[in-house]
Parts: C-alpha cells; sequence; structure tokens
C-alpha cells in the first residue's frame, strides 16, 4: 500500500505540471457555473410567474432541488464523460510513448500497486474537482431552502460516477501508447454506458431490457440524484470500479511478461 500511495503522490503532483489538468478544471467549473446560474434564473423566472398567477398549488410544488440541482448534476455527468479522457489518456499511454513503461514495469512494485496508485491519483484529482463544484449547492444551502440531504445524495452519486469514468479511462490508456486513441476509446466506452439503456426505454420488457438497465450508468445515477441511495446502485459502481481495474491491471500484468 506504501508504494502504491508513493506512486499517487507522483501521479497527482504530475497533473499539476501539466495544463491539462488546470484547463479541465476550469472548463469544469466554468460550465458548472454557467448551468447553475441559468437554471436559477430560469427557475426565478417560472416562479415569479406563478406567483403573478396567484396559484399557490403550483408554488407548493415547486422545489429547488428538482429544479436546480437535478438538472445541474445531470448536466455535470455529461460533462464529465468528456473531460474523464483528457484526465486519463496520458497514465499508461504516455508513459509507453516516453519509454518509462519499462522501467515502471520492471520496478520492486507489483502490477496491482501501480493501477491502484494510479487510481488512487486521477480519483483524488476528479473529487477535488466535484468538491469545488460544490460551491453551487453551498449558494442555495445559504439564500434558499433545498432539501440537503437530497443534494448530498447527488453529489455521492457524482462522486461514485467520476470515479467509475476514471477506472475505465485507465484501462483504455492500458492498451494503447497513443494518448488520442485512449481518450476516444474512453470516450466511446463512456458513451454507450451512458446510453445502453436508450433501448429499453421503448416500453419494451423482459430481461434483454432489464439487463440494459442495470447495466446503464445514468439509471443508477438517477436514483442517486433523486436522493435514493439504494445499496444496488452503490454495489453497480463499485462492481464497475473493480472490473475496470481488474482488467488493467490484467493489461499491465500481461505487457510485463511480454
Amino acid at each position: 500500500m506504501k508504494n502504491a500511495l508513493t506512486i499517487a503522490g507522483k501521479e497527482l503532483a504530475a497533473y499539476f505540471v501539466q495544463p491539462v489538468a488546470y484547463v479541465v478544471l476550469t472548463v469544469f467549473l466554468l460550465l458548472g457555473g454557467f448551468f447553475f446560474f441559468e437554471l436559477l434564473s430560469y427557475f426565478q423566472i417560472v416562479l415569479q410567474m406563478y406567483a403573478a398567477m396567484q396559484n399557490p398549488q403550483v408554488l407548493q410544488h415547486m422545489n429547488l432541488n428538482q429544479r436546480v440541482i437535478e438538472p445541474l448534476l445531470h448536466n455535470l455527468s455529461i460533462v464529465l464523460v468528456i473531460l474523464v479522457p483528457a484526465i486519463t489518456m496520458r497514465s499508461f499511454a504516455e508513459e509507453k510513448r516516453t519509454g518509462t513503461y519499462e522501467f515502471l514495469l520492471t520496478a520492486p512494485v507489483r502490477t496491482g500497486e501501480v493501477v491502484a496508485g494510479k487510481f488512487i491519483a486521477a480519483a483524488a484529482f476528479m473529487l477535488i474537482m466535484i468538491g469545488l463544484a460544490a460551491i453551487f449547492p453551498l449558494i442555495l444551502a445559504i439564500f434558499g431552502n433545498p432539501e440537503v440531504g437530497v443534494m448530498v445524495s447527488g453529489y455521492i452519486g457524482l462522486a461514485l460516477l467520476a470515479l467509475s469514468f476514471v477506472a475505465v479511462g485507465l484501462f483504455t490508456s492500458s492498451v494503447t501508447q497513443n494518448q488520442i486513441i485512449a481518450a476516444i476509446t474512453c470516450f466511446g466506452a463512456l458513451l454507450i454506458l451512458y446510453v445502453i439503456s436508450w433501448p429499453a426505454q421503448t416500453g419494451s420488457s423482459g430481461w434483454v431490457s432489464d439487463l440494459l438497465r442495470y447495466l446503464s450508468i445514468t439509471d443508477h445515477f438517477s436514483q442517486m440524484v433523486t436522493g435514493i441511495i439504494d445499496t444496488r446502485d452503490i454495489v453497480y459502481f463499485l462492481s464497475l470500479i473493480f472490473v475496470a481495474l481488474f482488467l488493467t491491471q490484467r493489461s499491465v500484468e500481461s505487457a510485463r511478461w511480454r
């Protein structure tokens, strides 16, 4: 574990040496701020419109969580589909390109520790990014009256979503030495996980539809955004992370014996 943490520390420091990390942070927070204030402005307009209509029954159903936080988190999840490949693409591919991959494989560390270290570093970067985005619900909590528990559940879901994306990104980076190919492959894999349940939304039923819904990362994420923390959703995210990291470890291990 000590070796994994050492690798994680070096990897995390390397993120902030490269301009990509600052670009990703800036884009994520700027887009998050844009979505937040646009949704909040629209909520205010709708609120004023119904107030002018003197319709108290509709006003009672106007909820900050449903009108602002839920769509904000869904928008941020789409942004992560685009940005996570930019963070993870260099994890293994860059070392293969520069020739340091061989030194890493011959070092007195296990491949599991290498994978764990790189995952911890990328996961820490993602959590820092999501933590900075917590300023948006904090603003609502200070000036509004949202359901704090629902917001916390949604951000936990966003964190698990980001960690799952990171694990997939590490795997795609481990199978190629080209960063662009790693990023595009990761983006394609994340997009599949994002839309895989769309065929099941046509109203058809059966085990195939149930399987597609279970494999869909958005179905599990949507549950947590609404404030429902189900063990099935937690198990899904943890299983996806474990499988992706296991495949990454096997990919790195196979390179060691070539």
